[in-house]
Parts: structure tokens; sequence; C-alpha cells
């Protein structure tokens, strides 16, 4: 009788199993926040082929699907994978192969790592970046001269923290050609007793940019994988890498191919010659790792430089309006270019002028309601009248949220008044309801917990100031997640394929060992990360 029993029990599970659909994963007992239309949350979820079949509670999809592999997460926390929309992704991987001058707190402090650098690896030049002038007791630009007498033969070549200045030594300047009657359009050479001092601001800049060496391609490609590990350690499964040469392009891609590199690229385009031929007058380009469908154009420089183009002097610098880097017709021809060929347009503008002067150009070609998802890049300092012109005109402001918290020790000094249009994240939003979140890695840190505790808490890691920097404009969390998600998916029109925990799109999503939304705000820029999956299968583990 017993084995009759047996049999029966046997023969009734193997039949429910044989009903079930083999999946290559499933989740379980976790708390989803699936970031959908509805922002539901739920238990668990099954994937297959990359993609998420579907999600439900956990007594659900365990009923109905059956794998080799199941994840009992015990309450953990799953969101979808974070999206970077505006980092410099091969920039930040081929900076790991440099000096690190980020937190230094004087020139004198540079001069001795990059000793440091130079005795290590004795390279053809010495380069780095990080440095910021603003966190040194003297806040001024630097000059050459210790370079200079340190380094009297090697090139020495250090960005700036915001990539849009830098300093040269002498050998580097005169390599470049680089003397005291050197003019560029959209860029400037400081001069002091009839000889360049080494600072270069902006296009300046590229006078020496273009004469360092390239990294062997085995080297890139090992500072490839390792930004990507570092990328993933923290949650990040799509990066947008604002600015790509052709070569970087198809670098980036054939490592994806070949499943070398894991990391999806929304690549926006620099727009030079090769790039307009190869890509854009040809159409998109797209793979399920690789978006090739927008150009980075830039209207002025950065706050921190005073290159930032204003609509009125800096308050600190009162024979100083800033820098337009291009001429308007320049503008006006990639806009044509890209309408013509179905490409977005994003554009670097952090001054008030700078974003009036792309707004009134976009609006030439957008002609009120659309859905080109142009985007204005920062967007960072707005005069009153601009702000409603992104909702009439669609155009999407595309903000780093960290870079408020980084800048409101200083900012003040640079704009006066005018502070109170800048880093306006709650009213650009209004205007169509949606915007793309990112941190402009390597200008900030990489890690998106940083992201999302500067949108919501609007203060430094050490809780200043205690009210919030202009909390009226700081973001709740809900919008948070999904300028991090779902919106910067929408920011690159990939909304419908990731961005949120749904049947039919990839499985990329993380898991957390706290609730970001739920956690205290002093506790989210620690919350662990405890796995990243990219298409299902895992490509981070804490450990």
């Amino acid at each position: 009788m017993k084995n009759i029993l047996y049999i029966i029990i046997s023969a009734f599970v193997m039949t429910s199993c044989s009903k079930k659909v083999a999946v290559d994963l499933i989740v379980t007992n976790a708390k989803v926040y699936t970031v959908d239309n509805e922002f539901s949350i739920t238990e668990s979820f099954a994937v297959k082929d990359g993609k998420f079949v579907e999600v439900g509670s956990s007594d659900k999809i365990s009923s109905k699907y059956i794998s080799n592999q199941s994840i009992d997460l015990e309450g953990k926390y799953v969101y979808p994978g974070f999206i970077d929309a505006h980092s410099h992704f091969y920039g930040y991987c081929m900076s790991l192969l440099q000096a690190n001058l980020r937190g230094t707190k004087s020139f004198d402090e540079i001069l001795d790592i990059l000793q440091e650098q130079d005795a290590k690896y004795n390279s053809e030049w010495i380069l780095g970046r990080g440095w910021d002038q603003n966190d040194w007791d003297v806040k001024e630009f630097p000059t050459n001269k210790k370079l200079n007498e340190l380094f009297p033969n090697k090139p020495v070549y250090i960005r700036r923290i915001d990539g849009h200045a830098a300093i040269a030594n002498a050998k580097a300047l005169e390599m470049a050609g680089i003397t005291s009657t050197t003019k560029i359009d959209g860029g400037k050479v400081f001069i002091e007793n009839s000889k360049p001092t080494g600072i270069l601001i902006d296009n300046a800049m590229s006078l020496i940019a273009e004469i360092v060496p390239e990294e062997e391609i085995e080297t890139s490609v090992k500072a490839l994988k390792q930004g990507e590990k570092n990328c993933f350690a923290v949650g990040l499964t799509t990066v947008t890498d604002a600015g790509l040469y052709k070569s970087q392009v198809l670098t980036l891609d054939s490592l994806q191919k070949s499943n070398a590199l894991k990391m999806r690229i929304y690549a926006m385009l620099e727009p030079n010659e090769d790039n307009l031929n190869h890509f854009v007058k040809k159409g998109i380009y797209k793979t399920d790792y690789l978006n090739v469908r927008s150009i980075k154009l830039y209207a002025d420089g950065a706050l921190g430089s005073r290159g930032a183009a204003m609509i009125e002097s800096y308050s600190d610098d009162p024979d100083n309006n800033g820098l337009i880097v291009e001429s308007t017709e320049f503008y006006h021809e990639m806009c044509k270019l890209a309408y013509e060929n179905n490409y977005q347009v994003n554009t670097h503008a952090i001054g008030d002028s700078a974003n009036r002067l792309i707004l009134d150009i976009y609006s030439e070609y957008l002609k009120g309601s659309n859905d080109k998802r142009w985007r204005i890049e920062h967007s960072q300092v707005v005069h009153p009248k601009d702000v409603e012109r992104f909702g009439k005109f669609n155009i999407i402001p595309s903000i780093q949220s960290t870079h408020c918290t980084s800048d409101m020790y200083w900012a003040d000094e640079r704009l006066g008044a005018r502070i109170k249009n800048a880093y306006i994240y709650k009213e650009l939003l209004a205007q169509n309801g949606w915007m793309p979140n990112g941190t402009d890695f390597p200008v900030e840190k990489i890690d998106p917990r940083l992201t999302f505790y500067a949108s919501v808490v609007r203060r430094d890691l050490e809780g200043y100031p205690e009210e919030g920097f202009q909390i009226e404009n700081a973001l709740n969390r809900e919008e948070t997640l999904k300028s991090m998600t779902i919106w910067a998916a929408k920011a690159a029109f990939e909304e419908n394929e990731k961005g949120s925990i749904e049947s039919g799109k990839f499985a990329d999503f993380i898991v957390l060992e706290k609730d970001i939304m739920e956690e205290a705000e002093s506790d989210i820029p620690s919350i662990k990360i405890l796995k990243t999956f990219i298409d299902g299968k895992s490509v981070f583990e804490y450990k």
C-alpha cells in the first residue's frame, strides 16, 4: 500500500513539474521595485534568454516556472539596474591609468603625486585628472613654474576635475606650439609676464590633447574591463558615454560582440567628420549592448573654471562672461544634420546664456510638441524666463544631482543672487514630467547611490547644510529612482527594453541589502549593493 501511495505522489509531482515552464533563473522572496507605470512592488520574477518572462508573487512564479538556478533573496531589495544618463565611461577607464588628483588640497600635493607617478611608471607623458582649485587654501589657478622645475624634459598635462581646464608644463606647451600669441576660438590661454602660465581653458586644451599619444590597445582593454568592474560594483548596468570618437565606439562594439565587455552603452558622438560620415549619415546603429543615435555638442565651459557662458558677468570676475565654444552656424549645421538623420542632439550647457542659446536653436528645429528628445546636458543655470521653454518644445533637461552638492560651497560666489536659478531640478522636472539623471563621472564619483542621496537630501556626506541646499528643488525618492532607471532609459529611446522590471525587458537588475526607498537619509550612501545582474547573469557579487 505504501509503495502504491509513493508511486501516486511521485507521479503527481512529476506531472506538476512537467507542466512548469523551464527558465534560466527564478528570483523569489524579495521586495521588487518594478518601476513600471504603476510603480508596483512585487516579490518574484522569472528570467529566460536574458529577459524577464514574468513578474509576480513568489507563489505564482514558483508554481508556473522551474529552473536549475533559483535565488531566495530572504526579503532583500531588488531594483532595475541603475542607468547613468551622462558619464564619460571610456575617459573614466583611461583615467585609471593616470595620476588621480581628486581631493588634493594644494598644488604642492599634486606635485608630490606626479613625482610618485613618474617614478612608478616612467611614461612618455605624465598625465592626470581631478584637481580643483576651489578645494585649496589659495583658490586660484596655479602657474606651471614648479612643474617646469621638476619636469624640464618630460611633458606634463593634468586636467581639472570638470575636464574644462588643464595645466601643462613648458615642455608640453612647446610640443603643442602654444606661445603667448596663441589664440583659439572658444578657448583661452592664460598669459602672465608675456608667457603662458600653463592654464588652458576649454578649446585651448585640444591643442595639447591632440598630441597626447593613445594608449596601446591591450592597455586600453584592461582599463575598460577594470572600469566596467568598478561600475558593476556600484549597481550600474548601462552607461551613457557623452562624447566618443569613431575608434572608441568601434573598440567598444568589438569588445561587446566578443563578450569581453558586458556593460550596455548609449553613445553620444563627437561631431567630427569621421563620426558624421561613418555613423550619423548612415542612420542609427543599434545592438543589444550599444546604441549609437546621438551627437554631443558643447555650448560653453564649466562654472568652476569660469568658462560657463553667462548673460551677465561673473559676480567674482566682473570682466568675464564665460565662453561660447563654437559658432552659431556650427550648432545649426549639426542640428540640421541630426534632424535629417533622426539623430538626437545632446548639448552641454552650464551657464544661463548657453542654455538660452541652445533653447533658441533647438526651438527652430523642433517647432513645438515633438518626441525628438533633444537634450540639454547639465541645464545648470537657467534664466527664469527660459524655464518653460523646456516643456514648450519637449526639450529634455539632463541633470547630474551631485554637481549641486559639489558646487554649493562656492557657486554663490560665481553667481551671486542668480544662485536661485541654478540646480533647479524640481522646476525642470515639471516641464516634461520626466527627466534623466547621471553622475558625469569622472567629474564626479561613479556611484549612483551618491546621485540618489544628492537628489533627495541635497546635503554633503557630512550632513551640510542641515536644511539642505535649496531644498525646494530636491526630488522625492520615487522621482529619483525613475530618473536613474526608466527615465534614463527613455532619454536614450530604450524605455521599451530596459529601465524597469517587466516582461520582455532585459533582465538587468540589482540587489541591495537595505531599502533605498525607505532607509534613513543619512544611510543612503552606504547601503550595500549585494548583486548586479545583466541579462539575468551575475556580473558582481558583494564579498
